[in-house]
């Protein structure tokens, strides 16, 4: 009987497995959305190893684990005192594993979290798509082609 991916908290072990994630998979990703070039500089800026190891240590980050290697990562923040799903990204094949990834963050933001923002890049449709099925709804779009998303808790 196969069980399929495991999420759990990521540790300090897992920090390079969720850069190269980053590298190999979000890149792919964002480049016909963005063009190559500007998808490098966002994997540069957020899946860098100092980035994400200190998410790891503030215990921000999950990643859902198919035989030992990543199937997906997610991470939470804060932007300024709001909760924020800051990374949600599930290979294709496992389709589904996003709304368990972003259930297991949304189940570590403390009892007193009202809500929680999503933000995704307007060009991507998948990613509006999802968070719009999660229940969250636009609370604006930025001039730089972000959509920041709301969903209370």
């Amino acid at each position: 009987m196969e069980s399929g991916p495991i999420v759990r908290d990521a540790n300090r072990d897992d920090v390079m497995a969720v850069c190269r994630f980053g590298e190999e998979h979000v890149r792919a990703h964002y480049a016909p959305l963005i063009g190559d070039e500007e998808a490098a500089r966002q994997v540069r800026m957020w899946w860098n190893t100092a980035n994400i190891a200190g998410a790891v240590a503030r215990g921000e980050v999950v990643i859902a684990e198919d035989g030992g290697r990543p199937a997906g990562v997610g991470q939470r923040g804060l932007d300024g005192g709001e909760h924020v799903i800051r990374k949600l990204y599930t290979l294709p094949r496992y389709r589904g594993l996003g709304s368990r990834l972003l259930e297991v963050l949304i189940g570590r933001l403390p009892a007193d979290a009202g809500r929680v923002y999503a933000e995704h890049l307007v060009a991507d449709e998948r990613a509006g798509a999802f968070f719009e099925r999660e229940g969250f709804t636009v609370e604006r779009v930025e001039p730089s082609g972000v959509v920041r998303r709301v969903r209370g808790r």
